[in-house]
């Protein structure tokens, strides 16, 4: 028998570290970039003595989350070398977390059989069992080539107001990757309010979250028939669910807002032009879901309480699965509209576009759905509890519809803030960075970590009615 402490000790570390499920590993990759990218950020060559360790650690949360939510002034804050550091991080939150997941995966816990590997594709939701090589150099050689085109449109007609080339090159490639990725940063502290009438740049800032957004398997499914015309109904029926949702949520978002906003008083959008409207409301529908720009003022007082509603149900649902984007997903709300149509039809089971959906799709798309409600309750609650402003706002509170719309602007990794996030104590922006995190790994991957792997059972059990 082993007596030595030091021994016995790193045992209890192999066994601990094998016996570590893909949910648990996630999560624990997830922990140490942002604290790797922490003490990066914070070092005096990536930023001002304005970001201690906790403005960096709430910066680099939000990076490697996509979300956008800040506390510091991105362009002022940071150096040119910090600016960098947070491209990278906002890429590796975005595209490049589960490979270093994986990766890091198999160096401890050495090689994984097919199973696991099984396991690995269906948490991480997008690498299979060929493993991540192949794979992952697909989505970054087309996510690659999307920002470089991106970079050089706003470079030649976008961001033509910046004199200086080598600061021009550079906020269009930062606003690119951001896009993409739907991370919502911006160099400058009004986001993209004083390029609110350029088309060009907001063409190109809304195209890009909305590739990024849609995930690589509908990406992979329209590259795939690029050179033929292919009927939409002739595509995969994740594809169809995704693109059809995706182009709803925008023209709806689109049009809310230009109700909600047309008939507010002193709204924002009240002086613009019909064309101005629609050019402002569809790319606002577009970021609200996923990324986090704007190009009007957000607040209390410039938008509606119907406005701002509409905008927290939009960020509710969210991007689309394998997408760069938080949210429930466009096909969780899919087949949630669906099986209500079906209950309305007296069906036995869920049926889209004359498809049966598993029962087992179903369940995981209510218990989505449910258990990300209940969260962000309980995150609104606590955001809500004890003295929480600060700033300009202290003494005046802050609203129960800001604290909700913070929280699903957190967990939806969007990063629209209507000035709170830096105006409240350290205590809410730890709520909300838990938001944040919780997000973007999901709430089903996050419960999964902490309930541990669970082996299926084959019990069966006798079936009773329960009238509802």
């Amino acid at each position: 028998m082993n007596r030595n402490p030091a021994a016995r000790s790193w045992n209890r570390l192999q066994h601990w570290r094998h016996r570590l499920t893909v949910p648990q590993f996630t999560a624990v990759t997830g922990l140490l970039v942002i604290a790797v990218g922490t003490f990066v950020l914070a070092s005096p060559l990536c930023s001002t003595d304005a970001v201690g360790l906790w403005e960096a650690l709430f910066t680099v949360t939000s990076a490697i989350t996509v979300t956008g939510l800040s506390i510091i002034d991105v362009g002022r804050d940071l150096t040119p070398v910090g600016q960098v550091a947070l491209a990278a991080l906002i890429m590796v939150g975005g595209l490049g977390l589960m490979a270093i997941t994986t990766f890091l995966q198999g160096f401890v816990q050495g090689r994984s059989g097919l199973r696991q590997r099984l396991d690995k594709g269906r948490a991480l939701d997008e690498f299979g069992v060929g493993g991540i090589g192949p794979t992952f150099h697909q989505i970054l050689i087309t996510a690659s080539c999307l920002i470089a085109l991106g970079t050089v449109i706003l470079y030649s007609f976008g961001f033509t107001d910046i004199d200086n080339r080598g600061a021009r090159l550079w906020a269009a490639l930062f606003h690119c990757i951001s896009a993409y990725n739907n991370a919502g940063f911006g160099l400058w502290a009004d986001s993209l309010e004083g390029y609110q009438f350029n088309a060009v740049v907001c063409g190109v800032i809304g195209s890009l979250i909305v590739m990024g957004g849609i995930g690589w398997r509908v990406t992979n499914d329209l590259l795939g028939f690029r050179f033929r015309f292919r009927r939409l109904r002739n595509f995969s029926l994740h594809t169809r669910l995704v693109l059809r949702s995706s182009a709803l949520l925008i023209g709806i978002g689109a049009l809310g807002l230009l109700l909600t906003e047309q008939f507010a008083s002193d709204g924002v959008m009240q002086r613009l032009s019909l064309l101005h409207k629609l050019q402002v409301t569809i790319f606002q529908s577009i970021t609200t879901r996923t990324a986090g720009f704007n190009t009007v003022p957000l607040s209390v007082e410039t938008i509606s309480d119907a406005g701002l509603l509409m905008m927290i149900l939009l960020m509710f649902i969210g991007a689309s699965p394998g997408g760069t984007g938080g949210g429930i997903k466009t096909t969780t709300f899919a087949v949630l509209v669906g099986a209500t149509r079906s209950t309305l039809q007296n069906r036995e089971g869920v049926v889209i576009r004359n498809r049966l959906i598993p029962a087992s799709v179903v369940l995981k798309a209510v218990g989505t759905a449910l258990a990300s409600a209940g969260f962000v309750v309980l995150m609104t609650l606590l955001l809500g509890i004890g003295e929480t402003t600060g700033g300009s706002r202290a003494g005046e509170g802050f609203s129960f519809l800001e604290n909700l719309f913070t929280c699903m602007s957190a967990f939806g990794t969007v990063g629209l803030d209507l000035g709170m996030t830096a105006n409240i104590g350290r205590i809410g922006q730890l709520v909300l960075m838990v938001c944040m995190f919780v997000g973007r790994l999901g709430i089903l991957l996050v419960l999964s970590a902490l309930y541990g792997n669970r082996a299926p059972t084959r019990v069966g059990y006798p079936r009773e009615e329960v009238y509802l």
